[in-house]
């Protein structure tokens, strides 16, 4: 397995290694690469042909080593992750999840949006200063622009997907009936009143009347109405969404108040200081995990790890995270390369059980929750464009899903001990070639955009961001406007809809087959790059079509089975 041939030969990393308690209490000691074969072979719910194709594909490849030299950082602010501290900050955040549901059902009659806490989280990050690494406590303003604009869009009522005539027609009566109510609920000017009332009046009438109307008449009578009340409908909400907003704020505040107080709770009782701050040194160096500034307690013994076929269940105080094994592996693969604090794996499991517990928090408790969030491009793509165009790190990755062993993410203290370099917009590369796929969120896209031409600008070395974004055109975000027009751009390329797949954000502990998704939405790729990293890294003809057919689906299949 590609985990295991790194430390085939290190007798040190076998004597040590959490996972050799794993292999002896499953299978038979005397018979390693048994052993070894066997876990590779067996995985939960997967046909032999998925497992062929499981082994046979390579979803990371830590040989490939790196040019990417930075400028070098601060080490990180936040405290060391500690299983008691994690597990008290996923119920935090689980009860806020709750909070969230009922502040918008209280304050507006509706759901909270899907997926809107999770991208709330993602957006405050990119301004806040604040002391946790999840929860925002220190932002440029209360109101989330990411969190506002998706409760709005959902006020008076969300419309869901349309399927059929009638289906459309219920859609259209809730709408009528959700706006008339909140005219007469809510302050609105006489002018305002006037014209909702006129237009919610007019389609009453419209749907009394029209009863073989097809679905277009439908549709189309949907998109006028919104379109014509929607913004007196905002400003009647505009007040009361912005005190969702503020009392969010306030509750992750709170709670990360709480966390502090524990976390520092914790470290006395271990003896531990917390130094203070230090600023960047400003020199370059070759890329590295990010440090930390606090030491981390010697934890033993509060993680325990049972192997079932594949999979490995990590358990803390009663709570289990699953990983299959191959992944486990991988972790470790990377914890042994980047790790430098831990030499004989001690905190290995107990940091693996917190990385696990922080995705999982960070984006939700439901099955397939945050899995847009946290996918990422088909292997054969990062081999591609390696081979292609010299690319060694990823810019939007963690442990779980990275291809390559140089990355950032959006955790530098879960991370940092599997080689994370913390968070792009705290990172700053004069040298090398990246491939950047942000996580779906408007704000983050544009801050990136913000960085990547602020990086472009100030070196004199070859550097080159291969960005991926969704062709989103209704409207075109502002982050897709920007690298349309920038100075920087050499290329921009087209991936269509439902011809190219991404792999899910869960792919590290769910059945191979369900690995790889269609991708519903045309893929835009752009190449920013600077005078030197085009010289070097140019997307010249015969590279990109290397590139659009590691793209294609049909090639990966057909790869797999030669293999």
């Amino acid at each position: 397995m590609e985990a295991l041939d790194v430390h085939e030969n290190n007798e040190n990393f076998k004597e040590h290694s959490p996972l050799s308690e794993t292999r002896s209490s499953d299978l038979d000691p005397s018979t390693s690469q048994t052993a070894k074969r066997k876990f590779a072979e067996i995985e939960t719910n997967n046909s032999p042909q998925d497992t062929k194709l499981f082994k046979t594909e390579k979803f990371w490849d830590f040989s490939l080593e790196s040019d990417v030299v930075v400028m070098e950082g601060a080490p990180c602010i936040f405290l060391p992750p500690i299983p008691e501290v994690e597990f008290f900050r996923f119920n935090l955040v689980k009860q806020m999840r709750d909070e969230y549901q009922d502040i918008c059902k209280q304050n507006e009659g509706i759901d909270a949006p899907q997926e809107s806490f999770n991208r709330w989280l993602l957006e405050r990050k990119i301004t806040d200063k604040g002391t946790d690494p999840i929860l925002p406590t220190a932002c440029c303003n209360d109101v989330s622009p990411a969190m506002f604009r998706e409760i709005i869009h959902d006020v008076p009522i969300r419309i869901s997907k349309i399927k059929s005539c009638s289906d459309a027609r219920r859609q259209l009566f809730r709408y009528g009936e959700a706006a008339k109510h909140m005219i007469e609920s809510r302050n609105l000017s006489l002018e305002s009143r006037k014209v909702v009332k006129w237009h919610i009046e007019d389609t009453l009438s419209w749907l009394r009347k029209e009863q073989n109307a097809v679905l277009t008449d439908y549709l189309n009578r949907l998109a006028h109405i919104r379109r014509q009340c929607g913004p007196h409908l905002v400003e009647a909400a505009r007040f009361s969404v912005e005190n969702i907003c503020k009392k969010m704020y306030f509750i992750a505040q709170e709670n990360a108040k709480k966390l502090l107080d524990k976390h520092h709770a914790v470290l006395r009782l271990y003896k531990i200081d917390v130094p203070a701050p230090l600023q960047p040194s400003g020199k370059l160096c070759p890329v590295k995990p990010v440090p930390m500034l606090c030491a981390t307690p010697m934890l033993t013994n509060s993680i325990t790890q049972v192997a079932i076929k594949g999979t490995v269940s990590l358990t803390y105080n009663a709570n289990t995270l699953r990983i299959n094994h191959r992944y486990l592996e991988k972790l470790e693969q990377l914890y042994r390369c980047s790790c430098k604090d831990d030499p004989t794996m001690q905190l290995f499991l107990p940091r693996v059980w917190c990385l696990l517990r922080r995705y999982q928090t960070f984006f939700g408790p439901n099955q397939y929750e945050g899995i847009m969030l946290h996918g990422a491009l088909p292997t054969q793509v990062f081999q591609c464009l390696h081979d292609t165009f010299g690319v060694t790190m990823e810019c939007f990755a963690s442990p779980l899903n990275c291809f390559y062993k140089h990355y950032s993410s959006a955790f530098a203290d879960t991370d940092t001990y599997f080689g994370s370099s913390g968070p792009i917009l705290q990172f700053f590369p004069v040298r090398g070639s990246f491939e950047a796929n942000a996580p779906f969120v408007e704000e983050l896209m544009e801050a990136m955009v913000d960085h990547f031409e602020k990086l472009l600008k100030q070196s004199n070395e070859p550097l080159s961001f291969i960005v991926f974004v969704p062709e989103w055109r209704d409207p075109t975000p502002v982050a897709l406007l920007r690298m349309e027009n920038s100075a920087f751009k050499r290329k921009q390329v087209l991936i269509p809809a439902f011809e190219h797949e991404y792999r899910s954000g869960l792919h590290h502990a769910a059945p191979q087959k369900e690995v790889y998704h269609k991708a519903v939405h045309g893929t835009l790729i752009f190449f920013l790059q600077n005078d030197p990293g085009f010289e070097l890294w140019g997307p010249t003809q015969q590279r990109l079509r290397k590139l659009i057919t590691a793209f294609k689906p049909v090639a990966r299949h057909h790869n797999r089975q030669q293999d």
